[in-house]
């Protein structure tokens, strides 16, 4: 795990100066080495922030360049099978990492390599005789990969900070005023957009290639083109798959040259994964929980039950509301956009706490999105019954005269058209604002459709509740939720790696039965199948609740200061993106007690806080 940086400028728009600037902003990715790379005419430069997890030798820093020479290589993330690959085609190694792999493979089988590889990356290789780079990004988006590219001037980094590090970079930008409209919908910006005009994300499952003359991006893994006509509908036979696929997952992911762990809330997911990763060690695996001192949000109760149960070295860290409050500021500055989920509060804690133990942990994210644990799946299934499509209206009306509770559920039967049914769900599911909302909130620029592509075309028809998950796999899952994961964690030099986004376990998972993965009412019926044949399914008899915090009350009181300084009329009149008139009103209902606004209060102070901070 790692960070890089590079860029490719004919003009020389970038300098060797700019590429130390672009790959140091991001030592906490990569605190052990520092590499650089520059060709002979200063118009190429790769750099390379290092966090050594697999070889610990100087051997394995990176740049690192093919046996040929003739290729060099930057790379975040980790290629899993990087053993099978070498032997596959006949690679000598000098080194025991993946990353020699990568380049030596690269040079055997070109762009094509890329589908042998199982693992999470962002690749940059560059090709000294033909002067040509290249650039990777796994099939989920795990890791992430910016770019910015403006006058024959092309620049890439892990983070946006590293892009900005370059003057010329940080001359040629500006506010996306496309892009606000999404944020205040949905809480994050969807790729391959950013909160910049000529900064872009590499989409997931891509790569792109790029010389003096041409710049291109080819897809080579999307999940809707691994729907299939047909369903595994067996219980048995699916449920023996899907212990396998997550048992080698599992395992390929244990691999470490450094003490690792595994996040453990005590949920269907996290445990999974704790379970199968002691299953197959020969020694406790360390396991680590967070939860606060206020009983309201403290789960780590139920994560040690399930860690004493397994044998695992378990570490449970409590914290005080203050401790994640204190985090706050942080949280706001790290995030190089504006950024609503606030789960990268506890996110940070328990990374921050873990760090003095392990230096790789295994995360349970994916499960939800693969396997129908979340609530929006059921609204999408009642909002397909042609009764409530054809008395949605009405139903709004009346659920909107009485509590709390059901004002927001009126809001979402309020959706403006069926185009973009699946991301209102999404965006009422958030406490969010609707289309209608954004009507009469924004300035007349800022006004803009939202930037989701929602229909997809699979060779099987899908159901309300596939598509809403095939939605979120393509979007809330790659740019909100691995977003914060990356970003939470390597603030403190922490890799994080995902099982259940092994590429095999997401096809496997999008060509299983829907009646398999929920069934008489039960969410994540074939994963809690396999969970139980570890942990009893007694420990597991409750409702789903997650970490939360309470935004809710801390903007009525401790940080009600951000209301006051990013929701004033000076603030918002500076800024001139929304009608101060609408956020007044807005903040009103909210402090007379309409709690379930807090969403949008806080999606607001983001958004003018970044405004500040970083807008021209």
């Amino acid at each position: 795990m790692c960070g890089i940086a590079g860029f490719y400028s004919s003009s020389k728009k970038i300098s060797e100066s700019d590429l130390h600037s672009m790959t140091d902003v991001m030592s906490h990715r990569g605190p052990d080495a520092a590499g650089y790379f520059l060709n002979e005419e200063q118009t190429v430069g790769l750099g390379h922030r290092r966090l050594s997890i697999i070889d610990l030798s100087e051997a394995a820093n990176q740049p690192m360049f093919s046996h040929s020479e003739r290729y060099v290589t930057v790379f975040n993330g980790e290629v899993y099978n990087f053993k099978e690959i070498a032997k596959q085609l006949n690679i000598s190694t000098r080194t025991t990492s993946d990353t020699e792999i990568i380049i030596e493979a690269f040079e055997k089988r070109g762009v094509e390599f890329v589908h042998l590889l199982n693992g999470m990356f962002a690749i940059a290789i560059y090709d000294k005789q033909e002067k040509k780079l290249f650039l990777f990004r796994d099939r989920l988006g795990v890791k992430p990969l910016y770019y910015f590219y403006n006058e024959n001037t092309f620049a890439f980094g892990s983070e946006i900070k590293s892009l900005l590090k370059s003057k010329f970079v940080s001359e040629n930008v500006l506010l996306n005023k496309k892009t606000v409209s999404t944020f205040l919908y949905a809480g994050y910006i969807p790729e391959p957009h950013t909160i910049y005009n000529s900064i872009f994300r590499l989409s997931a499952g891509s790569f792109a290639t790029l010389d003096e003359q041409k710049f291109e991006i080819i897809s080579y893994w999307k999940p809707e083109e691994k729907i299939t006509t047909q369903v595994k509908s067996d219980f048995k036979s699916a449920k023996e798959e899907l212990k396998d696929l997550l048992t080698s997952s599992v395992r390929y992911r244990m691999i470490s040259d450094v003490p690792f762990g595994t996040f453990l809330s005590g949920g269907i997911d996290s445990s999974a994964v704790t379970a199968i990763a002691q299953s197959i060690s020969d020694k406790p695996v360390k396991t680590f929980s967070i939860g606060f001192k206020e009983a309201k949000f403290n789960e780590s109760e139920h994560a040690k039950k399930v860690s004493q149960y397994l044998g695992t070295e378990h570490h449970e860290f409590r914290v005080t509301e203050n401790d994640a409050i204190e985090l706050v500021d942080r949280m706001m500055t790290v995030y190089d956009e504006p950024y609503v989920d606030s789960s990268p509060l506890p996110t940070m804690l328990v990374s921050k706490l873990a760090r003095q133990h392990v230096t790789m942990t295994l995360s349970g994210d994916g499960g939800d999105e693969l396997f129908m644990g979340y609530g929006s799946y059921d609204w999408a299934k009642r909002l397909n019954n042609p009764l409530v499509k054809a008395f949605r209206q009405p139903l709004a009306f009346a659920l909107s005269q009485f509590s709390d509770r059901y004002k927001r559920g009126a809001q979402v039967f309020n959706y403006k058209n069926e185009i973009h049914k699946k991301s209102h769900i999404f965006s009422q599911e958030q406490y969010l604002f609707c289309e209608n909302e954004l009507k009469d909130l924004l300035k007349p620029d800022f006004k803009h459709e939202v930037l989701f592509d929602e229909k997809f075309h699979t060779k099987r028809k899908l159901s309300a509740a596939e598509e809403q998950a095939l939605f979120d796999i393509k979007y809330y899952l790659k740019d909100e939720l691995l977003v914060k994961v990356d970003i939470a964690t390597m603030q403190f030099s922490l890799e994080t790696r995902t099982p259940f986004l092994d590429f095999r376990i997401v096809e496997f998972a999008l060509n299983l039965s829907e009646d398999l993965k929920k069934k008489n009412g039960v969410a994540k019926y074939l994963l809690k199948e396999v969970l139980y044949d570890y942990v009893p399914k007694e420990f597991f008899n409750r409702p789903k609740w997650g970490f939360s915090i309470p935004l809710a009350k801390w903007l009525k009181t401790d940080l009600h200061y951000l209301i006051e300084k990013y929701l004033s009329e000076e603030t918002v009149t500076t800024c001139n993106t929304v009608n101060f008139e609408r956020v007044a009103a807005l903040v009103t209902r909210f402090e007379k007690g309409e709690d379930y606004l807090f969403n949008r209060i806080w999606a607001l102070i983001l958004l003018h806080r970044w405004i500040k901070a970083n807008a021209k």
